[in-house]
């Protein structure tokens, strides 16, 4: 059991927090009490169902990619890759994970299952087809992470920033592109054998991509934190106060994946502690940016 577990990768839900960003910046919890429960009951429901739909693809690119995982130092210790779960239990996990997310994010709204369709049909595609298409491989993934936001914004019946929509889109997409660097960092000269695309990016590539999806992020950030809509929602552009905290957040990300100290960037956002600090001092600056001014807190 434990083995299937694992095959469900619990602790890469973590990727599905973007869901509650419109929860966050929308201000919902401004609203009267049981409305506020209400919208974060309905968040919670789509990271579930997210996190399901999530599994449901880990499963199906670990059922593809079993052989090639064999040959990595840290994936073949995947259950499917060393042999501790077996093909026929694997499938039946998935179907009844993809079968629940569905199911439940159609009953919340019928546009969270429509996401969460078209977010497992490119995953699976992703599986079959992109992820061996240099670029194109990293562009669907951060994709995926967009839908996430979406899905968080439709849950609870708000619009969501273009600009919040391709900052996250930047921002992924260097989590992307750090993902293949470590890969490459790792791997060294078998990363070809592993991974096909891994032959055609070159370090020197993979940094200025880095460079550039970093500062796109960035901007857009400040873009969204200055924008007339989000003035008019938060009452306040203080939300370009708290860029340090993003730029710290984001070198040394880059810095710690371009030496290889971690392959996998849910790794190091679990075990790095400068960077956990880092994003807690944003996230606390910024709900009190969002939830202060109109309270009195600051100003």
């Amino acid at each position: 059991m434990k083995n299937y577990l694992l095959l469900m990768r619990p602790v890469h839900w973590i990727k599905n927090i973007f869901v509650f960003a419109a929860l966050i910046f929308a201000r919902q919890f401004q609203r009267p009490l049981d409305e506020s429960l209400l919208a974060l009951a309905k968040t919670l429901g789509a990271f579930a169902c997210f996190s399901l739909a999530a599994s449901t693809v880990y499963i199906v690119n670990d059922l593809m990619d079993r052989r090639t995982d064999s040959i990595h130092p840290e994936r073949r210790h995947r259950p499917l890759a060393a042999g501790r779960a077996k093909v026929p239990g694997a499938v039946v996990l998935a179907v009844v994970c993809g079968a629940a997310a569905l199911v439940a994010g159609t009953l919340m709204t019928p546009l969270l299952g429509a996401i969460l369709v078209a977010y497992i049909v490119q995953t699976v595609l992703y599986s079959l087809v992109f992820k061996r298409v240099m670029i194109l491989d990293c562009v669907v993934i951060a994709l995926g992470f967009c839908l996430r936001a979406a899905a968080g914004a439709v849950v609870i019946e708000v619009s969501i920033s273009p600009w919040l929509v391709i900052c996250t889109f930047a921002l992924c997409l260097f989590l992307a592109f750090s993902k293949r660097r470590g890969e490459i960092a790792q791997l060294q000269a078998n990363s070809e054998a592993f991974r096909k695309t891994l032959g055609e990016y070159t370090p020197e590539l993979l940094a200025h991509m880095l460079n550039v999806t970093s500062v796109l992020a960035v901007v857009c950030f400040l873009l969204y934190a200055m924008d007339r809509r989000t003035e008019e929602l938060l009452g306040t552009t203080d939300l370009v106060y708290t860029t340090p905290f993003v730029l710290y957040c984001i070198f040394r990300f880059s810095a710690l994946t371009q030496k290889g100290v971690y392959s996998d960037p849910v790794r190091l956002i679990l075990r790095d502690r400068p960077f956990q600090i880092g994003i807690v001092l944003w996230g606390f600056l910024s709900v009190v940016i969002v939830y202060g001014i109109r309270n009195g807190l600051y100003g």
